[in-house]
């Protein structure tokens, strides 16, 4: 019952989303099928256009027309491509995703230990040094961190070129070294959050009775601490990693154009900018449906982690 809540309450989500997409584009300033044609304005072309792509239906009917087309899968033809919506996402998102999915891993993989270090090292006068290093991470934008690790390692070191992505037919390997900068400039300030709330949760769990019990009975303190404490300090960590997951994927299809990687954020970029409609409104519920996925997920593993949120969510 509790996982069926979560997948209708996920459903409801997408389809609100739908709504407000496909009514924000439509108040793009500009002609998309002007701006396919150019100079060349040849009216009964510019109406035959219209027809074939459905401009010239009201915005209700293209709604319901393109949330059917969702819902078997056809994300309708590019204006500016001509080519299907979905054949062109199926082409740029894995890189995408495996550039987001590295760099959550670097998250994860930096932001919670380094977070229960300082926790557990909150008595050592480490606490104005972590905090000093959290406040810099957080507020550097991840499309500065990428032109900073470019003039050192590729401009000044000369350890890597600058344009380092190699598809993914070259080798599993370069593919995931030309992706390693771009991941560690998505995943700096995420970390960085991570980090911060990681020792706050940390600490207000070392901090409960049950600890203290724990250490009463005799517990050795690596046994309480890993196999109690953080698994207790988990559960508003992984709220605030769903969070972030929206931050990597947005910060990943924004440095992809300062690294120039083939995903969808410099697919999108050029959509927005020739004002292919079909192919900005497939991206953004593309993209929107892949968070709304992984938040459904992280629902999963609360309920995994802690039963009492399972329990409680099927009660109501």
């Amino acid at each position: 019952m509790y996982l069926f809540k979560k997948c209708i309450s996920a459903v409801v989500t997408m389809l609100l989303v739908t709504i407000v997409v496909f009514s924000l584009f439509q108040m793009i300033p500009g002609d998309p099928i002007l701006s396919k044609m150019g100079e060349n304005r040849d009216p009964a072309l510019e109406a035959a256009l219209r027809s074939e792509y459905g401009l010239d239906k009201p915005a209700p009917v293209r709604y319901f027309s393109w949330l059917a087309g969702l819902v078997r899968g056809d994300l309708g033809i590019s204006i500016r491509y001509t080519q299907p919506v979905s054949a062109l996402i199926a082409q740029r998102l894995p890189v995408t995703l495996w550039l987001s999915l590295l760099a959550f891993l670097l998250t994860i993989a930096v932001g919670i230990p380094v977070g229960v270090l300082a926790a557990r090292g909150r008595n050592k006068g480490t606490g104005f040094v972590f905090n000093l290093i959290v406040q810099l991470g957080m507020a550097v934008p991840p499309f500065y961190v990428a032109m900073l690790l470019i003039l050192v390692f590729c401009i000044g070191l000369g350890w890597l070129p600058v344009v380092a992505y190699v598809p993914l037919s070259d080798g599993f390997g370069p593919f995931l070294q030309g992706l390693l900068l771009p991941a560690v400039s998505v995943s700096l300030g995420a970390a960085a959050v991570t980090a911060r709330y990681t020792r706050g949760s940390f600490l207000d769990q070392m901090g409960g009775n049950y600890v203290r019990t724990a250490v009463s009975n005799g517990i050795p303190e690596r046994r309480m601490l890993y196999g109690y404490v953080l698994r207790n300090a988990l559960v508003p960590i992984i709220t605030i990693l769903g969070l972030l997951l929206v931050s990597v994927l947005t910060g990943s299809m924004v440095v992809e154009s300062v690294f120039s990687i083939p995903g969808l954020g410099s697919l999108l970029f050029d959509a927005i900018k020739g004002r292919d409609l079909p192919l900005v409104e497939g991206i953004t519920v593309y993209i929107s449906a892949v968070v709304i996925f992984g938040f459904l997920l992280l629902d999963v593993l609360y309920g995994i982690i802690d039963p009492r949120i399972r329990l409680k969510g099927e009660s109501q």
